[in-house]
């Protein structure tokens, strides 16, 4: 993250602060009042709640009071009690009885581990459980009653505190409720790790999936190979930009770390005080270039090599010889005996076959086993290592790919190419956590502003999280209660420190939260967006830099005929919208929206929100491209992939430019296969001048150029003339703009336009040998 876009999220994180922490019960207030914190913006949204009159008043003397008969109901008091020492420097003390205090009971009658009653009154808090996780929840949700400041690491607030009367009955909808982290290609210490772990448990989660080894970086000790850590925990350098930008840039530093057994002994205690299970991912047999780079022998050439310093995924696999098998069955045994999780991820996922293909052993092994091919190749090594896991009481978790070539019989699968992974397992009778990319990886863009940090692609916002479904529709009934729960995936190649998780992880994993933890019919954006305004104050108050883009103006540009119209909106209704037309910044004084702004000519809009004449979030930024092809029919000959179809044939001629960075949102179309062919019916006969047609290009993608490109004109329709051909379209940036000069002497009404796909990729090239993409954007007739 460069110092531009620090300054931009503190700034924005202070303006989140400024705008709602300017309460009486905040920091610097000489004493909270009960008016304060009269809103109750409780995240995840609790099972039940009702708010009564008045108000309990935290002050000295009064005291925690838990159960005789269970040690372990200290864990969620001693945390409350933390809390508010930290933050007011009172030290509540723990005790069996007290006259004023908060109670906590055991309560057999409720069942459910993770469910809990609190109630708060005048006389005092009662939090009622039949298990101190339960008990631990409760004491987030009372935490969330308090004034934004007691989640603040400095002593702000002063007794006494007022906590308003509430009755809550709560539990969690899933019973697996799970974040990812990727310490493998940018590596988090201990006290970092710890810090996401309490602000999962702020948010209810119970799952930390700790990804611990790739192909970048491999990050925990293993005493029996300390090489995995002395060479594999390290890599020479580290690539500058993005994996796309070519040629490849390195910072030429060196770059790596380790947890040591005892640190992860230390962040597996911290998380259990917080009633958070670890699941370690050991990635195999993919994802394993810095295994081999210390191994040499696992690999199946045997070759030496240098922990990977670029992105993306290697092609060096683990060999599945009875020297790895032995090797990981080592790796497993420590890893076993360190985690006290009933899982053990294994990765399993992008896993290339062409070195087993080349490989005389693999094809011997395939042969010997009775295999079809090297996917069930795959399967076999994933059974092996499920054995292992077995005979140490451990399960198998590995992401959806394990579906490949038969899955191994106690799996549960992961599943993140979408949902259909999911489902399949499910029918089978295995358990699922859903996690698919359109909704789960918070590693995605969260705003299509250009001056977003850099991320690996993909376009994920709160809202699209937050709509997340993890039971799919089409799964029968009786399979829907292999659906155990979902999980955000946080991955990090682009995201090197603290400032930048926290910029990408919240405020979305709070969205997440919901998803996983309310019921499906309490769930609802605009009250969640109402709660998360306040939410904010909490995650500022923790430090937590989190991304102001929820605030942005939301812009939608329509083309009708003839007519572009912009609209804008904003989440929040108290919010004033002000735009400009010109491309210059809006101000509070620049005008207010009142409506559907129309569009006559080529214009850039900018809108921002404003709160009491403070800005709120970022801008939102719109581009009009106005031509003689806006409003018209258009028919396309070969349709585009189903993916990457969703702005439909208009969207290459409404006057809206995709975007510069990345190729899935709706205004590019993308053709794997075949060519492009389209006739634009323009309405009516018009003089042409020129045309210019926008193409996306990513190599690394398998996205091609066009070999050329060529345009026909009618009068009617039916008869079609050579208009132009473009040949060698090239482009140093990622968007091909190639333009044909007409000038016309006769009016035309029809355009035929057709982009040659590039055929196969070339060799060297990722992917190469298979069919290239070709993405197309606007298409500017004028």
């Amino acid at each position: 993250m460069n110092d531009t876009h620090l300054v931009k999220y503190i700034s924005g994180t202070l303006m989140i602060a400024v705008c709602f922490l300017l309460l009486p019960s905040c920091a610097g207030e000489q004493e909270a009042t009960e008016e304060a914190n009269t809103k109750i913006a409780i995240i995840p949204a609790p099972k039940k709640i009702t708010k009564g009159e008045g108000s309990f008043q935290l002050q000295a003397g009064v005291q925690i009071s838990v159960p005789s008969e269970d040690a372990s109901w200290t864990k969620p008091a001693e945390y409350l009690a933390k809390r508010i020492r930290v933050t007011t420097g009172y030290q509540m003390k723990i005790v069996e009885e007290a006259k004023t205090a908060i109670t906590f009971e055991l309560d057999e009658s409720i069942a459910a581990q993770e469910a809990y009653q609190l109630q708060v009154q005048k006389e005092g808090v009662t939090i009622k459980a039949g298990h101190p996780q339960g008990a631990f929840y409760a004491v987030q949700t009372l935490l969330q009653l308090l004034p934004p400041s007691v989640f603040s690491e400095e002593q702000e607030l002063k007794l006494p505190l007022s906590i308003p009367n509430v009755e809550v009955e709560d539990s969690p909808r899933f019973s697996y409720r799970g974040m990812h982290l990727d310490v493998g290609r940018h590596f988090y210490d201990v006290q970092e790790v710890k810090r996401f772990i309490d602000l999962l448990a702020l948010h209810k989660y119970n799952t930390f999936h700790w990804h611990l080894t790739e192909d970048q970086g491999w990050r925990i000790e293993i005493k029996k190979y300390p090489k995995l850590t002395e060479v594999g925990g390290f890599r020479k350098e580290t690539l500058v930009g993005h994996y796309s930008n070519q040629p490849h840039e390195f910072d030429g530093e060196p770059y790596g770390g380790f947890y040591t057994q005892e640190e992860v002994k230390e962040v597996i205690a911290y998380a259990q005080d917080r009633f958070i299970t670890i699941i370690p991912e050991i990635e195999l047999p993919g994802h394993a270039q810095a295994a081999i780079a210390a191994y040499p022998e696992l690999g199946c050439q045997e070759q030496t090599l240098e922990v990977l310093t670029v992105w993306g995924v290697s092609e060096n696999v683990y060999c599945p010889t009875e020297y790895t098998f032995n090797f990981l069955e080592d790796v497993l045994d420590e890893v076993a005996q360190l985690f006290p999780s009933e899982y053990i991820h294994i990765g399993g996922d992008e896993c290339p076959k062409k070195q087993w293909e080349e490989s005389a052993f693999c094809q011997q092994l395939i042969r010997e086993q009775g295999l079809k091919d090297e996917f069930e190749l795959q399967s076999y090594f994933i059974k092996r290592v499920e054995k292992m896991l077995t005979a140490r009481g451990k399960r198998l978790i590995g992401w959806d790919e394990i579906l490949e070539g038969g899955l191994a019989p106690n799996a549960t699968v992961m599943s993140w190419r979408g949902i259909a992974g999911g489902i399949e397992a499910a029918k089978e009778g295995h358990n699922v956590i859903m996690t698919p990319t359109s909704h789960c990886y918070l590693d995605y863009y969260q705003s299509q502003n250009e001056d977003e940090p850099l991320a690996i692609g993909g376009y994920l916002p709160i809202e699209k999280v937050y709509e997340f479904e993890p039971i799919p529709a089409d799964l029968p009934a009786d399979k829907r209660h292999h659906i155990i729960g979902a999980q955000a995936n946080i991955w990090t190649e682009y995201i090197p420190n603290q400032a930048q998780l926290d910029y990408m992880t919240y405020p979305r994993a709070c969205a997440m939260a919901e998803v996983v933890w309310s019921g499906q019919g309490q769930r609802n954006f605009q009250d969640f967006s109402g709660r998360l305004i306040e939410h904010f104050s909490r995650l500022a108050a923790y430090g937590v830099q989190a991304a102001d883009g929820f605030f942005d103006p939301v812009g939608k540009i329509e083309t009708d005929k003839d007519l572009v119209k912009v609209s804008l909106s904003s989440p929040h209704p108290e919010n004033t919208i002000t735009y400009t037309l010109d491309g210059t910044t809006p101000t509070a004084s620049s005008p207010e929206y009142q409506g559907a702004v129309e569009i006559t000519e080529t214009s850039t809009i900018k809108a921002a929100n404003f709160l009491n004449g403070q800005q709120q979030g970022g801008i939102w930024e719109g581009f009009v491209q106005w031509h003689q092809a806006l409003g018209g029919a258009i028919r396309i000959t070969e349709p585009p992939a189903e993916k990457y179809s969703k702005g439909g044939g208009q969207a290459l001629i409404n006057g809206v430019l995709g975007s510069t960075r990345q190729f899935s949102d709706r205004e590019w179309l993308g053709f794997n296969e075949v060519d492009f062919e389209a006739v634009i019916d323009l309405g009516s006969p018009k003089q042409l001048q020129e045309i210019s047609c926008r193409f996306f290009k990513d190599n690394n993608s398998w996205i091609y150029l066009p070999k050329g490109v060529q345009v026909f004109t009618s009068t009617d329709g039916q008869s079609y003339q050579a208009a132009g051909t473009i040949n060698a379209i090239v482009s140093e940036s990622k968007i091909a703009k190639p333009r044909l000069d007409l000038a016309m002497e006769e009016p035309v009404q029809f355009v035929k336009i057709i982009a040659a796909n590039h055929g196969p990729i070339p060799a060297g090239n990722p992917g190469e040998g298979q069919p290239a993409w070709l993405f197309v954007g606007e298409i500017i007739v004028n």
